[in-house]
């Protein structure tokens, strides 16, 4: 399954990296673009098995439109004790679909999914959006937001170039009880308001990137039982293969960037973002 905001992924796989000490969960991925295939395939299974054979052993499937979140939940049933779902209309889906109530409850009715955990990604990307969209936008976090509390399930959030309003409207509206910073982009400064919020930051390959200092102080100030990891598959492998087809795999080479930034082990930050993950996504069985 393809869609209108997929990148060129015609890309070299990054090679598979050393095994982790313990094993540990992708905490976001997009699963049908790295594989392009249905969610019961052969090609997905070896992408969890390509994972899982460096302790990769769990990961979170995550929704950007109607259509694909369906593909997220057929996954994660198709796959127990190893996927879980998040479902939601990405913000670049959001002001662009033609009924945009009609696609809002289908995503209502897949949230009720037992294997569904949380709303996202919802947010907001002033990146790709112009500004006459933007309302658009903004209308839709809000009801992703509502949703999330009404399913009690944790709120999965895009924040490009939208740092402010994301954070307003989370105080205007009141955030969700876990609400999850994916791919966390943001600086010092914004790490230390989420935190005292209460807001989880989840770290990608960016991370590992020579011209991203910020997120490297952002990670070393993070509570342990605040913090998540992802690859955000396929896109944003880490060093040393940034540019390659990025996969669930590469969250061992995240993970010890992670640990070297934080001064623990491998194996004792590995642990921590698995327990995390599945505190605030609820067990894989």
């Amino acid at each position: 399954m393809a869609d209108r905001h997929n990148r060129d992924i015609d890309r070299e796989q990054a090679p598979l990296p050393e095994p982790l000490p313990v094993p540990t969960v992708d905490a976001h991925a997009h699963i049908e673009i790295v594989t392009n295939e249905a969610p019961d395939s052969d090609a997905v299974r070896k992408v969890l098995d390509d994972a899982k054979s460096v302790n990769v052993d769990r990961i979170v499937q995550v929704g950007y439109s109607a259509e694909q979140s369906q593909w997220c939940v057929d996954m994660a049933n198709a796959f127990p004790g190893r996927v879980l779902a998040a479902v939601a209309l990405h913000p670049n889906e959001a002001p662009v679909v033609a009924d945009l109530e009609a696609d809002w409850a289908i995503i209502e009715k897949l949230a009720q999914e037992p294997r569904v955990r949380a709303i996202g990604e919802t947010g907001l990307d002033y990146f790709r959006t112009p500004p006459e969209l933007r309302k658009r936008q903004q209308d839709s976090f809000k009801w992703h937001i509502d949703l999330a509390k009404r399913t009690k399930k944790a709120l999965v959030i895009h924040d490009r170039d939208s740092h402010e309003d994301v954070l307003s409207i989370l105080l205007e509206v009141g955030a969700p009880e876990k609400t999850v910073f994916h791919c966390y982009s943001g600086d010092l400064a914004m790490a230390k308001i989420c935190v005292d919020r209460g807001y989880i930051l989840s770290f990608a390959g960016t991370l590992t990137f020579k011209n991203a200092p910020q997120l490297r102080e952002a990670v070393k100030i993070v509570p342990d039982d605040q913090l998540l990891v992802e690859t955000d598959s396929p896109f944003l492998a880490p060093m040393p293969h940034r540019g390659a087809l990025n996969t669930p795999a590469q969250i061992a080479n995240i993970v010890r960037a992670m640990a070297d930034e934080r001064d623990v082990s491998d194996a004792e930050l590995a642990t921590t973002l698995s327990n995390n993950a599945e505190r605030i996504f609820g067990s894989f069985v």
